[in-house]
């Protein structure tokens, strides 16, 4: 007899309810259940950091701060954290003109003045300056010396090169989220600064790092939920020194973007201690893998296909070869970039990757590893994306519930993976 559940898989910032039997279907992962931390538990936490004194004994009267915050593609609960710390940094005698923000946006598209309001409140976007990152130079394109970013030289081929903003305040605080990442291990931390606020050459030649070049592949070690040895994690870390935070805030966040777990103090014990409580919490242990998986994510994580493919990357670690994975994923910001497309002018993986290697670009990387999954598993997008741009990426479009209902063989088990994004999966 069947046994019918119902499910609301996230797509955007609105749900798709889906009915299943659940003797055909395991849910994977769970909405984080943990209650929300209050202002009295956050303050708790400010008063005893990981690794380092309280903001109060580091930061003086009449030194000047730079708090670097997330773009709108995380969910990082960042308004109530820097809420409570401009509001401590002014009880401790820094006035509110003191206090600089800056987006670390890498090489993403700037925030919209709506987003600044959503990251940090209209009260904090009202009263604190609010700079912008841009990881191009046109002086640099231009053969000339860079008059935003501050060279560090040379380092492992590494040009280390970083937003000149980072050097004209006394103190630096970076406000992150922690989450899986398909080859730089996991969020935060360090990434507020590199790629945040790195150059596009720094963040070009530190992402390269996760491609092997000589086996058209992902490089060993540069992969989900790891650190120690992971090649692009180093170069990361390597990169971010020479800004030299005071202070970090790492933050797990629930579906609704809300702060339920918060690790803070020095920026490298901060952010490991961070991280693995997360993995911890968000690696799920599977005895086999099955022939179909439906894999969703929501808003931020499918504001495009550049990010929403992140979701793409949990689905594949359960789903076998040949498999078909259904995925969720709005996309009302398009695929990401404007030339995102141009990468699968190519016969196969084989060919991007070769592309890739003669002429690397980070978003390069994003389109091999999705094309690379096409190839192994049947995949099928329900999303606003259109046809043309669905099919150039080897992705089949599904236009309705019932459509994608219709293509699901009742014989075959699967899984289902409603916050793809936020999960490691492994088979035991």
């Amino acid at each position: 007899m069947l046994q019918k559940m119902n499910i609301n898989l996230k797509y955007g910032k609105s749900q798709i309810s889906f009915d299943f039997d659940e003797n055909q279907f395991e849910i994977l992962g769970n909405a984080n259940q943990k209650s929300v931390l209050s202002d009295s538990e956050l303050g708790a936490r400010f008063d005893n950091p990981i690794d380092s004194k309280p903001l109060e004994e580091l930061i003086n009267a009449g030194e000047t701060v730079l708090i670097v915050v997330p773009d709108a593609t995380r969910q990082t609960a960042c308004a109530s954290i820097v809420n409570l710390l401009v509001r401590r940094l002014i009880a401790n005698g820094t006035q509110p003109f003191e206090i600089n923000i800056i987006f670390a946006t890498g090489i993403h598209r700037q925030v919209t003045t709506a987003e600044k309001s959503e990251i940090l409140s209209p009260f904090i976007v009202q009263r604190i300056k609010m700079l912008d990152h841009k990881a191009k130079d046109l002086m640099q394109i231009a053969g000339l010396e860079s008059k935003q970013f501050i060279n560090f030289g040379e380092e492992n081929g590494i040009p280390i090169e970083l937003n000149r903003v980072l050097h004209e305040f006394d103190h630096t605080i970076i406000v992150g989220g922690i989450s899986f990442h398909y080859f730089a291990g996991f969020t935060g931390g360090r990434k507020l600064i590199c790629p945040g606020l790195a150059s596009e050459r720094t963040i070009s030649a530190t992402h390269k790092l996760a491609f092997d070049c000589e086996t058209k592949s992902r490089r060993e070690g540069a992969s989900t939920g790891i650190l120690k040895g992971n090649v692009v994690h180093e170069a990361f870390m390597n990169v971010a020194k020479h800004a030299k935070p005071t202070f970090s805030f790492n933050t797990i966040v629930n579906e609704n973007g809300e702060a339920t777990e918060m690790f803070c103090g020095d920026w490298i014990s901060a952010h490991e201690t961070a991280c693995a409580v997360y993995a911890a919490e968000n690696t799920i242990e599977i005895t086999e893998k099955r022939d179909l998986v439906i894999v969703s994510c929501g808003f931020p994580f499918d504001v495009n296909l550049i990010q929403a493919h992140k979701a793409v990357e949990t689905a594949s670690h359960a789903c076998t070869d040949g498999g078909t994975i259904i995925f969720l994923a709005e996309c009302a910001g398009g695929v990401g970039r404007k030339d995102f497309l141009n990468w699968f002018d190519t016969e196969n993986s084989f060919g991007l990757a070769e592309n890739l290697c003669r002429n690397y670009q980070v978003n390069g990387q994003t389109a091999w590893s999705l094309l690379q999954k096409a190839e192994r598993f049947q995949i099928k997008i329900i999303t606003s994306l259109s046809e043309f741009e669905t099919s150039k990426m080897r992705l089949e479009k599904i236009n309705s519930l019932d459509e994608m209902k219709s293509i699901i063989n009742e014989s075959e088990k699967g899984y289902i993976i409603p916050f793809g994004a936020k999960n490691l999966i492994k088979v035991q």
